[in-house]
């Protein structure tokens, strides 16, 4: 925990103006987190990202608007965290251009305390987009073994969803688990695509 009481994170911050990363850096610091990597450069920035874990990233807009996306984009490919644009002033364009690039949020310059606000704000929505995409991964998992237990078994798809649940009750295993098993077990089991030949 930071010394504020507020959860200490570990931050990467981005930008093309050296002079913006040490100001940006000082903020982040004084809230009680860490800076655990900063960079000005694109190509960088990535294996940074990779290597490092942050908890957030955080990319400000410096000279140019192609070089701050290029930033974003290079780090959302890598990290499994939330990336925060960071603007002076506001700029719908740029902000449109960084949402394609997979941003997450956006902040025009701010009071420390807003900054940690949008964070917080921001991690939460971030956690919750990602249980979300399980949630439907999961079904989209389940709804295959039902499929595949249907076309094997010549049964609706209530029935195989009872075969699935009944199976997950008497193991004491998650749904999903027996679902992915079953979808998994399909696929090492499925014909193969083309007849093997036998030497002679």
């Amino acid at each position: 925990m930071a010394q504020n009481g507020i959860e200490r994170l570990r931050v990467l911050i981005a930008n093309e103006r050296h002079d913006r990363l040490a100001l940006v850096a000082e903020v982040v610091s004084g809230l009680g987190h860490e800076v655990i990597a900063d960079s000005t450069d694109i190509e960088e920035v990535g294996p940074l990202t990779a290597r490092e874990h942050p908890d957030v990233a955080l990319v400000g807009l410096g000279l140019s608007s192609d070089h701050a996306l290029g930033l974003i984009e290079k780090i959302v490919r890598e990290a499994t965290c939330p990336v925060i644009a960071l603007l002076s002033t506001e700029d719908p364009g740029y902000v449109r251009e960084a949402a394609k690039r997979g941003v997450f949020a956006y902040i025009v310059d701010t009071t420390p305390e807003e900054l940690q606000s949008a964070i917080d704000i921001t991690l939460q929505r971030f956690a919750e987009y990602h249980s979300l995409q399980g949630a439907f991964g999961r079904r989209a998992t389940i709804e295959q073994a039902k499929g595949i237990l249907m076309a094997r078994q010549a049964i609706d798809g209530d029935k195989a969803f009872e075969l699935l649940r009944h199976e997950s009750q008497s193991s004491g295993r998650k749904l999903t688990d027996i679902a992915t098993a079953v979808v998994a077990s399909h696929l090492l089991l499925a014909p193969p695509t083309s007849p093997m030949t036998m030497a002679p």
